[in-house]
């Protein structure tokens, strides 16, 4: 039996994924339907009857249009009368690539996804690749095409432009695997060469950096939050967000248990400086601890406005805040740290991620040189 209900976006969010692929039919707009995958994907389908016939057309992930825009587009679909430009899927025909990445491009990989890449993947699509490919079947894209549109929109983001170059290379690798298309068109295309930004902060510049953290605290009080939230990355060697979200219930002693890091969960060791920086924020209530100065219920806002004035006081103006995190890796080799080790510390699955966390000034390079140079002087000394 059908399952049928007025489709809502919050109905939709509500769904719940079975042992195997279900549609709930929408029961204002005949046909339209949404197909709920125990993965957890969910995409638009309508079915449009006509001629004896019944075309399933798949009209993308919930996540980039509302039930509202979904029914205008079965509307218009049925007004033109013509389900090819609206994008159907036929044995006979190849893909269009809006149907592609809804299903099966998406539901195979989203399930893998976290909330944030999730977020991020439907802003490059909706923005982008959907606007400019959305309508053309997978073998009508071509390099030339590509290569036009990854030149235009280099010109005014070209660290935008390679994400989406990635994300495009990515799906049509899948077609190409999934015999769709005979060859991926963006193979031969080259990102935009990007600057290196990423150094680490000398034993020196920390000193300043911390200094400079003292003063403005001591001209205003109110930055003593987002200050500390500073020190901590330095000390832990965290990503921003993993101490920006930070909640009580990861605080377990010595230990940081965080369970929506990048990579997955992982733990973190506290040193004494770190533990005693998080201890004094025990005064504040709710359940982040470093919670919106707005609203205690929230954690903070994205920007940490101190970190620009700190970093013009200390002197270290080419520096960004998750330089810090490529220092604490530098410190740690530095100090004789085996790179496996640093690995784990920073939350790395492999050693070559780990490598470009790595920054080893020329002086520490010399005196390096010099401790081993007398090291092997002395044993010369004592053979003779």
């Amino acid at each position: 039996m059908k399952r049928r209900m007025r489709l809502t976006d919050a109905g939709i969010e509500r769904l719940k994924p079975g042992k195997s692929d279900t549609i709930v039919w929408d029961t204002i707009t005949p046909g339209l339907g949404v197909r709920v995958r125990p993965s957890g994907f969910r995409g638009y389908v309508f079915h449009q009857r006509g001629s004896g016939q019944t075309r399933r057309i798949s009209l993308g992930l919930v996540t980039l249009k509302s039930v509202r825009d979904a029914r205008k587009e079965c509307l218009s679909i049925q007004l033109n009368g013509n389900a090819v430009e609206a994008g159907t899927n036929s044995t006979s025909a190849c893909p269009i690539f809006r149907d592609y990445v809804a299903d099966p491009w998406s539901a195979e990989h989203g399930a893998r996804w976290k909330t944030s890449t999730r977020k991020f993947v439907d802003s490059l699509l909706v923005s982008q690749l959907l606007p400019t490919f959305g309508h053309l079947p997978l073998n009508r894209i071509t390099q030339v095409g590509v290569n036009d549109w990854f030149n235009r929109y280099s010109i005014a983001a070209p660290g935008s432009a390679n994400k989406a170059l990635a994300l495009l290379r990515q799906i049509l690798r899948h077609a190409t695997a999934a015999g769709h298309i005979a060859a991926d068109p963006t193979r031969r295309i080259t990102k935009n060469s990007r600057p290196r930004l990423t150094r680490s902060l000398s034993a020196d510049e920390i000193v300043r950096l911390h200094e400079a953290l003292d003063q403005c605290v001591a001209e205003r009080p109110a930055r003593a939050h987002q200050a500390d939230i500073i020190r901590l990355l330095l000390f832990t060697g965290c990503r921003k967000s993993e101490i920006k979200n930070l909640r009580w219930s990861e605080v377990d002693g010595d230990t940081l248990r965080l369970t929506d890091a990048k990579t997955g969960p992982r733990t973190v060791t506290l040193s004494k400086d770190a533990r005693a920086i998080i201890d004094r924020q025990r005064d504040g209530h709710g359940q982040f601890v470093f919670p919106s100065p707005v609203n205690p219920d929230m954690h903070r806002g994205p920007e940490l406005s101190l970190w620009p004035r700190v970093r013009k006081r200390a002197g270290v103006t080419d520096v960004r805040l998750h330089d810090l995190r490529h220092t604490y890796a530098s410190q740690a080799v530095m100090k004789g740290v085996p790179l496996p080790v640093v690995a784990r510390l920073l939350g790395h699955r492999n050693l070559t991620m780990t490598m470009r966390y790595v920054h080893v000034r020329d002086r520490e390079i010399e005196a390096a040189a010099e401790r081993i140079g007398k090291a092997v002087a002395l044993a010369m000394d004592r053979s003779g």
